[in-house]
């Protein structure tokens, strides 16, 4: 890999990180965009053949796995959850989570309390069967 590639994924990273940090607010491409050093529409580009997912699908998904925990842990409602995760639609919120887990928050919620037990175990068992899948498929196994 050339060092050229090497410093766009390090850029890549970094912004990747920045909305990991703030899941919770509105995307801002402009923003990241900066962040890598490159335009809009060069790093929606980048980032899709960097981690194989558009920006604002990593987004979704990465809200949709806090809420799967927040669902599980709290007593919080669903459409409180829903708005702390930063959805700011009930509906889309909903469909996302159906997409992504294959259920609707409400039946995720009834499987109970995530069980004591460390916590890179429960967050790979919970993590949604799409990317335990891709997971498997990804190393050989599938």
């Amino acid at each position: 890999m050339s060092r050229a590639a090497e410093e766009l994924n390090r850029r890549m990273l970094r912004s990747r990180d920045s909305m990991d940090g703030a899941y919770a607010q509105p995307l801002d491409i402009p923003a990241l965009a900066r962040i890598a050093h490159v335009s809009q529409a060069h790093f929606i580009r980048t980032f899709r053949a960097t981690f194989g997912e558009t920006p604002h699908r990593y987004l979704q998904r990465r809200r949709v796995e806090r809420a799967m925990y927040l669902l599980r842990a709290t007593d919080r409602s669903v459409t409180e959850v829903c708005l702390d995760v930063g959805f700011t639609s009930l509906g889309t919120f909903s469909r996302s989570f159906h997409e992504i887990v294959g259920q609707a928050p409400s039946a995720y919620r009834e499987r109970g309390p995530i069980p004591p037990v460390p916590t890179c175990f429960a967050m790979a068992w919970t993590r949604p069967s799409s990317f335990r899948e891709a997971d498997v498929r990804e190393v050989g196994l599938g």
